[in-house]
C-alpha cells in the first residue's frame, strides 16, 4: 500500500513509519527537517520536505496514495490551532489529488462517550479548563474539519501516550472511549492505526483505543 504519513518526525510519526516500512508499505514521510526522520534507510520509504499548511506543497505528495495518515498535534498546552489548519490543508491537498482515505490523530479528552464518572465529571473537566484548553479546543476544531470534507475519514482517540514497546494488547472502540483509558504506547496506537487502512468499518468513525 502506498501511503503518505504527516508528523513523521514526532513520537507517534516515527513509529508509523517504521512499523509501516517494516510491513512492506512503501510510504511518504512529509517532513521540514529530514535529519530528524528517525528511520532506517529503505528503498520504500521517501522523505519529502514540505509545508503542511501550504495544501499547494503537499499535492504531490498525496496524489496517487492509497491512504494518507496525520499524526500532527500540538506539542504544548499554549495557544495552538496547528491541529485544525494541517487537518485543512491535508483535506485541501487530498481534494485536488483525488485521494479519499485519511486516518487522522485527535484525542481522548475531545469526548466523554464511555468514560467512567472519575473521567468524566472530574479528570477531563480538570484538564479541560487548565492544562489541555487550548489543545481540546484545536482538536475539537480539526475533527469538524475532518468529518466535513467528503473523504473516507476515520479519526483515532487515544488517552495519554507514552514511549514504552508495543504490547499489542490494546483495547478498541467504536464512538466511544474505552473504559479506563488513561495511557497507550504510541507503537499500539501505530499498529491499530495501520491495521485499519484498509478496514471499511472503520470509515466515518471515531475510534476510541487505550491500554
Amino acid at each position: 500500500m502506498r501511503l503518505t504519513i504527516f508528523g513523521a518526525t514526532g513520537g507517534t510519526g516515527t513509529c508509523l513509519v517504521q512499523q509501516a516500512v517494516a510491513a512492506g508499505h512503501e510510504v511518504t514521510a512529509i517532513v521540514r527537517d529530514p535529519a530528524r526522520l528517525a528511520a532506517p534507510a529503505s528503498p520504500r520509504l521517501h522523505a519529502v520536505t514540505a509545508d503542511v499548511l501550504d495544501p499547494a506543497s503537499i499535492v504531490t505528495s498525496v496524489a496517487g496514495a492509497d491512504a494518507v495518515v496525520s499524526a500532527i498535534g500540538p506539542r504544548t498546552g499554549g495557544r495552538t490551532t496547528i491541529s485544525q489548519d494541517s487537518a485543512h490543508s491535508i483535506i485541501q491537498a487530498m481534494g485536488k489529488a483525488g485521494t479519499r482515505r485519511l486516518i487522522t490523530v485527535s484525542g481522548s479528552i475531545v469526548a466523554d462517550e464511555g468514560d467512567g464518572p472519575v473521567l468524566r465529571y472530574l479528570l477531563k473537566p480538570l484538564a479541560r479548563a487548565t492544562q489541555l484548553r487550548y489543545v481540546c479546543a484545536d482538536m475539537r476544531r480539526a475533527e469538524t474539519e475532518v468529518q466535513d470534507s467528503e473523504l473516507d475519514w476515520t479519526i483515532m482517540r487515544p488517552p495519554r501516550l507514552t514511549g514504552r514497546p508495543a504490547t499489542g494488547r490494546y483495547r478498541t472502540a467504536i464512538g466511544r472511549n474505552p473504559a479506563r483509558a488513561f495511557s497507550l504506547p504510541r507503537a499500539d496506537l501505530a499498529a491499530c492505526v495501520l491495521g485499519l487502512l484498509s478496514d471499511p468499518s472503520s470509515v466515518h468513525r471515531h475510534i476510541g483505543i487505550a491500554s
